[in-house]
């Protein structure tokens, strides 16, 4: 009827974190919806239909005239698109993860921090095979693409989506004090992004003015040093890695602190009615 608990290393116990985070990032890959191909072109298909609206208010608004020279619009577009979705999405899986008083936290392995941990990765497996796919197809079966560093490429992609979830952390420790506010704070917060991103305009050819609009957000930095990497012929002036890289360390820090306070104070009644 009882069984002693064994004690355990170090490394078993985190070889058993890690298997119960990927155990938990294919539950939330799956939550979207029952089929994971179905939920995957659902958000491939979400991706395309963005590019394709940026890319008609480029072509007919003069919007492709501020582009890069010499570089293909759409991977222009595609740049912007891919980290702005990876940014948000991961925003709003970590701020909707299951928290302390989550019916799944009654089970023992399980805690919040396994819960965000798959909330952000599922968020990443479904952004990243999303955007491969998207331009594979584009590369296959429309123009040839090149891009100039894939390797650093990758690296601000990772970031747009470490400073996303380091953002939803913050969202998530608030939340449930004030659920009703921080719901919709975090939903401003990602609709303002499709402005405050900056992802359709090239910075170093902003006014002065009009960029200290944007410097604030980490995600403007990012997708300007991405198009850096991106294409050969473009030099990011104004925009630094170290700025998202410090806004990312400060709310993760900030994000679990709130997190362990928020966990030790939870109420059941907190969740009574949802």
């Amino acid at each position: 009827m009882f069984t002693a608990n064994k004690p355990r290393s170090n490394a078993t116990s985190a070889l058993g974190m890690l298997e119960l985070i990927f155990h938990g990032a294919v539950r939330a890959v799956r939550k979207g919806h029952r089929n994971a191909v179905v939920g995957l072109l659902m958000n491939i298909l979400q991706t395309v239909m963005l590019i394709l609206v940026f890319w008609v208010m480029g072509t007919y608004l003069g919007i492709m005239r501020n582009a890069i020279h010499g570089a293909n619009f759409v991977l222009y577009i595609m740049s912007g698109i891919f980290m702005f979705m990876t940014h948000t999405k991961a925003i709003g899986a970590v701020a909707r993860a299951e928290g302390p008083t989550s019916a799944m936290m009654m089970h023992a392995p399980m805690n919040t921090i396994v819960s965000i941990a798959s909330s952000a990765l599922s968020e990443l497996y479904l952004q990243t095979l999303s955007a491969a796919v998207v331009l594979y197809v584009y590369h296959a079966a429309f123009t040839p693409i090149t891009i100039h560093d894939p390797a650093g490429m990758m690296a601000m992609f990772l970031l747009a989506w470490g400073s996303g979830v380091a953002i939803g952390m913050i969202f998530k420790a608030a939340t449930p004090w004030q659920p009703e506010f921080f719901g919709v704070a975090t939903s401003i917060y990602s609709r303002m992004n499709m402005i405050a991103s900056g992802k359709m305009f090239l910075v170093n050819q902003m006014p002065t003015k009009t960029r200290h609009f944007f410097d604030w957000n980490p995600l403007f930095h990012t997708i300007d040093q991405g198009r850096g990497f991106v294409f050969l012929n473009y030099q990011p002036r104004y925009t630094n890695i170290e700025y998202p890289m410090k806004i990312l360390v400060i709310c993760i820090i900030l994000g679990l602190m709130g997190e362990f306070y928020t966990r030790k104070h939870a109420s059941i009644s907190w969740s009574a009615g949802k």
